[in-house]
């Protein structure tokens, strides 16, 4: 499958190779889906993305652009692998937004599910919104993926009705409406074959145009053969005019038939895969199996001469008696004991030295880890900031300001203890006076 895609498009070349056409086998065939059914495949699809465009009204090089990409895909994928309508979907949809003519996936999904009840004349009934339509959605968007990447985002499609125009100007034709619009005709009904991918658009509008004045009996230059000046070849032209008359005399089987087929195919490629791993799973040598990381070898157990038991502390002996009788109560010669009944002093003396040494463990671990943590490396290396410049000359400014006015204060209590001290003596000096005389 992989040599299917290494198919390389341009703007120059927009033409696969012939060794990845028919006659060659194609991917389908390749999977056991004979041409006949291929072809069919191919009609029906084309026929869907035409009824589907012209209900969505997008103009006609929105047709062609997706009836290419649609023939492109399936000479690199299989019908088998990938349905037919849910491509169909991806390369209406793609096509839309190439031309510039976008719609919604909805829209897209409501016109083709309408389409399928008019093929199948059932009672026409609106698309529910539920689960299925959901997945339908997504089914839309991978496909349109798949597209794109098997293409390799190459999607540019030359279309050759312009020059259809162009060529019967040059035959001074162009008068001739009838024979402009069956010219026009069939090139649109071409796009359901795969022309478009073995010839130049030149070609296939010389076809056409030729086919056309042949069916409405217009003379055209013969001696020598018109198409020649615009590089056309016979046989080209002769091979495009049978395959687009081939479409007029055979009619494609209905959709549910050719589905059946595709699923045989499909189950008899799921049955040769399943046969080919049963054929690789047996002849692959048996594993071991590993169920879990420890699993027990079956007997293992030692013989009794060669057992060697080590030799049990009895305090180990009674911690293992004091758990059980914790959880469950335990049978000690014989007799069972409850949790809640008194126990005997040995265990109880055991249980609070037990008790006690576990507190001094906890106490000690508590120290330990305290000690370190204020001795840890970050503590020592944290530091103070040193105060920026600004800090600094607001600290000095105030000191100065608070020595200042601590000095006033003294000033002020000492001057005025001394204005005390003048008064008092001149007090004692007035009394004294007064005394004497």
């Amino acid at each position: 499958m992989s040599d299917y895609r290494n198919v390389v498009l341009t703007l120059s070349n927009v033409i696969l190779p012939p060794e990845k056409l028919y006659p060659n086998p194609t991917p389908s065939m390749l999977e056991g889906l004979s041409w006949d059914v291929e072809y069919d495949l191919r009609l029906i699809g084309c026929e869907l993305i035409q009824t589907a465009c012209l209900l969505l009204k997008l103009p006609q090089t929105a047709v062609a652009t997706g009836q290419v990409l649609f023939h492109r895909y399936y000479y690199t994928s299989s019908f088998i692998r990938r349905p037919v309508e849910i491509m169909a979907m991806a390369c209406t949809n793609l096509a839309a937004k190439i031309e510039e003519n976008a719609r919604r996936i909805r829209d897209i999904i409501n016109v083709f599910h309408h389409i399928k009840q008019v093929r199948s004349g059932s009672l026409i009934q609106p698309l529910l919104v539920d689960q299925t339509y959901v997945d339908r959605k997504s089914e839309v968007i991978k496909g349109e993926r798949r597209l794109l990447k098997e293409l390799g985002f190459c999607v540019y499609v030359q279309h050759p009705h312009k020059m259809i125009t162009m060529y019967l100007k040059v035959l001074e034709k162009e008068r001739e409406i009838k024979l402009v619009q069956t010219s026009w005709n069939y090139m649109n009904d071409s796009l359901r074959t795969d022309i478009f991918l073995r010839f130049t658009p030149e070609t296939i509008a010389c076809a056409c145009i030729d086919l056309a004045a042949r069916n409405l009996q217009i003379p055209l230059p013969k001696n020598p053969r018109w198409y020649l000046i615009f590089g056309a070849k016979p046989e080209e032209v002769r091979y495009i005019m049978i395959a687009i008359l081939r479409l007029y005399y055979r009619r494609p089987r209905p959709l549910d038939e050719l589905e059946k087929l595709v699923n045989i195919c499909r189950e008899k490629r799921e049955d040769g895969r399943k046969r080919f791993r049963l054929e690789v799973g047996s002849d692959s040598p048996a594993q071991p199996s590993t169920v879990g990381s420890f699993s027990t070898p079956i007997n293992t157990k030692p013989e009794a001469s060669t057992v060697i038991e080590p030799p049990v502390s009895p305090l180990v002996t009674t911690t293992t008696i004091v758990v059980a009788e914790e959880v469950l109560g335990t049978t000690v010669n014989g007799t069972v004991t409850n949790a809640n009944e008194r126990e005997s002093p040995t265990v109880n003396n055991h249980r609070h030295r037990h008790h006690d040494h576990r507190k001094k463990e906890n106490k000690s671990r508590h120290r330990s880890s305290s000690g370190s943590l204020s001795k840890s490396p970050d503590h020592h290396s944290r530091k103070k900031k040193k105060p920026s410049h600004r800090s600094r000359s607001r600290s000095r400014s105030s000191s100065h300001r608070r020595h200042r006015h601590e000095k006033d204060r003294r000033y002020q209590s000492h001057h005025s203890s001394h204005n005390h001290s003048k008064k008092d003596k001149k007090r004692r000096s007035r009394s004294r006076s007064r005394g004497k005389h």
